[in-house]
């Protein structure tokens, strides 16, 4: 989900743990040459989400903590790949702690089709994150370096 922390947990984990760090979200930007709230205004909700595809699906990273943009859920073979490439962590937020963090949904790039709601577009992609996710970790529950500690914990014993 957008503004669920995937960004900040994402930066922290990989410098504990001596990982780079890849947002790709700044991949698609730099591919396209413009703002995710211009690609979508550009080129549409199914555009944007190729493109999104096409990038995560092709990223080559080991030793490597990737954050992709929440809307990445809805590419198959790009979740398909970073499952084969690593494990993939959904940081679960609850709905009213994405609303308030959440101020300006269009022009972060959020992919939100017309007459949708934020409670809807949560409610359609949590299920597609727990489908593709190997590990979930609540992520309101604690500061972000209780996060981070629970990841590697977990990742260590898994």
């Amino acid at each position: 989900m957008p503004a669920s922390g995937k960004s900040t947990v994402g930066v922290i984990l990989a410098k504990v743990i001596g990982f780079d760090f890849i947002d790709t979200d700044l991949l698609i930007q730099r591919r396209e040459g413009m703002r995710l709230s211009r690609i979508i205004e550009e080129k549409g909700i199914d555009g944007f989400i190729a493109i999104e595809n096409e990038v995560n699906a092709s990223v080559q990273a080991s030793r490597c903590v990737i954050a992709t943009g929440g809307s990445a859920v809805y590419g198959e073979e790009a979740m398909r790949h970073l499952r084969d490439i690593g494990a993939v962590i959904y940081l679960q937020a609850d709905f009213e702690t994405i609303r308030k963090r959440l101020h300006n949904i269009r022009q972060r790039g959020v992919a939100l089709r017309e007459g949708q709601t934020l409670r809807d577009l949560y409610e359609e992609r949590s299920v597609l994150y727990e489908k593709y996710a190997d590990l979930i970790v609540r992520e309101g529950s604690g500061e972000i370096e209780e996060v981070v500690a629970r990841i590697i914990r977990t990742l260590r014993a898994g």
